[in-house]
């Protein structure tokens, strides 16, 4: 059964693509660089989603030999390869284009086909974009939008409303270079337009690709969590102290744990091993993501 993540993807996957096809079909037939861009940029958002689904699957491979704690870090680094796809062909081809077009402006043939296009784009891009919202909302739960980026460990969602986002702004960027293009008659304005575009998909892969990178390199779990890990250490008897807890991601629901505890002097070995087990199981049972724990015994640092 599709979570909220995969549910987003899909809907973004399939209206990217029929957009896409709609978009160039429109610039072939009216010359339009800004459209064309606009293809560019849904023709990569498709791509994308594509890269994400795989990322996604990936990342539910069992462990093995080789990868002893999975493969959970595969969607962030297929996150971050859709952060340099979107840099790298987005940007790059919207760009090109549209400093082709200010150098060398041409008419466009059909304004009408590029507006009911670029109408029917913005309702379709909407329905995406505010599915995509609501899906982000229900993760977020009470935190700020941009506090739940920085703290969410799935980057899917997040991925996947930028570009819907950035998709929105980008539609009303071609519409509006489009209509002074139409009603002033000054051609570069549909240059100017694939410009910006590119800009903006450049600035969305630079935001991605920093948000992504942390959880790529290895990023803690949640304060709550390694003070909560601490605490469940910490009450018992046999314990004088926890030295240090140290956390990682390796997935969004995969949390590896070691803990270094001080136990107290003289506990026999079959009581320590008893204490270890209790405390796994209780870190376990309160915090679900936590799916591997090391303990070890060292005196208080």
């Amino acid at each position: 059964m599709a979570t909220g993540s995969n549910k987003v993807i899909y809907a973004a996957l399939i209206g990217n693509l029929l957009i896409s096809i709609t978009k160039f079909s429109a610039a072939i037939i009216t010359r339009s660089s800004a459209m064309f861009s606009e293809g560019i940029h849904s023709l990569v958002d498709t791509g994308n989603q594509v890269l994400l689904l795989f990322g996604i699957s990936q990342s539910k491979k069992p462990a093995d030999e080789n990868f002893p704690f999975g493969h959970g870090k595969e969607i962030y680094f297929w996150s971050f390869a859709v952060a340099i796809l979107i840099f790298g062909l987005g940007a790059g081809i919207s760009l090109y284009e549209g400093v082709k077009h200010v150098l060398n402006p041409s008419p466009i043939t059909n304004y009408t086909l590029n507006y009911i296009v670029l109408g029917l784009s913005m309702v379709f891009e909407g329905f995406a974009w505010f599915f995509a919202l609501k899906e982000f909302k229900k993760q977020k739960g009470d935190l700020g939008y941009f506090q739940a980026v920085k703290k969410g460990k799935d980057p899917t969602l997040f991925v996947v409303l930028f570009e819907d986002t950035a998709a929105m702004i980008s539609l009303l960027v071609a519409l509006i270079g489009i209509a002074l293009n139409h009603y002033t008659g000054i051609h570069i304005f549909d240059g100017i337009a694939s410009i910006i575009i590119g800009l903006i998909l450049a600035g969305t892969a630079i935001w991605l690709a920093r948000e992504t990178k942390s959880l790529l390199i290895g990023e803690a779990a949640e304060k709550e969590v390694v003070e909560g890990i601490k605490s469940i250490a910490a009450k018992r008897n046999e314990v004088i102290g926890v030295n240090e807890v140290l956390t990682l991601h390796m997935g969004p629901e995969y949390i590896l744990v070691n803990m270094s505890i001080d136990f107290v002097d003289d506990l026999p070995i079959g009581d320590v091993e008893k204490t270890i087990n209790d405390m796994v199981v209780e870190i376990k049972r309160n915090f679900p993501r936590v799916k591997r724990v090391f303990i070890e015994a060292e005196e208080g640092l």
